[in-house]
């Protein structure tokens, strides 16, 4: 831990007036926004292309930082998913400084113009892509995020100030030195990206009532923690919820597809939104295709809880009762029923999922193309595991989120999703009669 990151949690702990504190960061975030707002691409390419260089140097800092949270968290018996999103190693270095690189590379959406149409009246109106201003984070866990939010942003044009968990507060100050050494080298200020340097719950309040400094508020975390800020937020909320994610497998699946593909959707990671979390099984199949996959689960130390129809499949898995068609999990836990078919799964899908992600195992293409128009959620996929949700897999080269809303942006939300548009009017001295 660097001497200055020890001053920004002394100076955030000491302070009686976490309020002040707080308000000081969006006084400071709201200059940095107009700074932004204004800058050329180049200036923004140049500082992500920066923060990924200091992410590799200071790679042993940053994961003494992570290696200092990952001992505090083993005294507080954090869960292992916890403890899983909360591990930084190289790769996941490397990956945060690729994510970097890759959103550098993507188009600059601000100052797009589109829709320029002539009126009768003389005039052109069009549309104008411009930033949120500035964009409040808050989130749990995962150290990743604050490069992946803050690069999102900052590309966009926003400025974002970002409230992690304690549990990950000296991984985070960390990679913040990282993105405050990228703005400064490409002459951007480093107020652009601020981590709140404090653990105490009260800056979430403060964060949450700063209507005055800040444009948008993104939650990243757990139920309680997105209930929180939508209950108690006077500054408009991107959420996400849940991801109660769903595999159909339906009657005329290719049934090697859909092992591998099931298989995948929740083995590959449990602690993330896009795991499944509930598999649903046509009846015509489930005594084929069950067993199989329930062996596999349980290589990999899985625990089913099924319907009566899945428990007489496969005996071994325990009971499910209807808390589980409810549950994200996020774990090594996977909830199973046996379906009659296509229309009984949507509506389950309808009755119990948070409309995050939900896919159709089938090679029915009219049943696919149904369930892609029927199911209303974020994401939508046809013979793809669940985990593909990620703004990463989608070209957005990182995401600040998911959002289960449907207002504004929805799904992965990456560039586009973290501007706005305003109508643009271009005349030639027109009056209006």
């Amino acid at each position: 831990m660097s001497s200055a990151n020890t001053a920004e949690i002394s100076k955030a702990t000491e302070q009686t007036d976490i309020k002040s504190y707080v308000a000081e960061l969006g006084r400071a975030a709201r200059t940095a926004a107009d700074a932004l707002a204004a800058a050329p691409t180049r200036a923004k390419n140049a500082a992500l292309e920066a923060v990924a260089a200091h992410l590799l140097s200071d790679r042993a800092k940053i994961l003494e930082a992570n290696a200092r949270d990952l001992r505090a968290g083993e005294r507080a018996k954090l869960a292992a998913p916890l403890m899983e999103r909360l591990q930084l190693d190289d790769a996941r270095v490397e990956a945060m400084a690729e994510g970097c690189r890759q959103v550098a590379r993507l188009p600059d959406p601000v100052g797009e113009i589109s829709g320029m149409a002539q009126r009768p009246s003389g005039i052109r109106v069009g549309k104008m892509r411009v930033p949120l201003g500035v964009i409040g984070i808050i989130y749990e866990s995962r150290p990743n995020v604050t490069i992946d939010a803050a690069a999102l942003c900052l590309k966009a044009g926003n400025a974002a100030i970002l409230r992690g968990g304690s549990e990950a507060l000296h991984s985070n100050l960390a990679t913040a030195d990282a993105l405050r050494a990228g703005l400064r080298a490409a002459k951007l200020p480093a107020e652009a990206a601020q981590v709140v340097a404090t653990a105490e719950r009260a800056a979430v309040g403060a964060l949450l009532a700063m209507d005055d400094c800040i444009d948008v508020i993104v939650p990243r975390g757990g139920k309680s923690l997105i209930e929180r800020v939508a209950r108690e937020s006077r500054v408009p909320v991107l959420r996400h919820l849940e991801g109660v994610c769903h595999v159909y497998i339906d009657a005329a699946a290719d049934l090697g597809k859909a092992v591998e593909v099931a298989f995948n959707a929740k083995a590959r990671r449990y602690g993330i939104c896009g795991a499944m979390e509930t598999l649903l099984v046509a009846k015509a199949v489930a005594r084929e295709v069950l067993p199989e996959l329930s062996r596999r689960y349980f290589a990999k130390g899985i625990e089913l809880r099924g319907c009566d129809a899945s428990r007489e499949i496969v005996p071994q898995m325990k009971t499910a009762n209807e808390d589980d068609w409810r549950a994200e999990y996020l774990d090594a836990i996977l909830a199973v029923r046996v379906v009659e078919d296509m229309e009984q799964a949507i509506a389950h899908i309808a009755a119990y999922g948070s409309r995050h992600t939900d896919a159709i195992i089938t090679e029915n293409l009219s049943r696919a193309n149904e369930f892609l128009r029927r199911v209303d959620s974020s994401s939508v996929m046809v013979n793809a595991s669940t985990q593909f949700a990620d703004g990463f897999e989608y070209g957005l080269g990182a995401e600040i989120g998911i959002s289960t809303d449907k207002l504004h942006a929805r799904g992965p939300v990456g560039l586009e999703g973290l501007t706005s548009q305003k109508y643009i009017v271009i005349g030639d001295g027109s009056v209006r009669a």
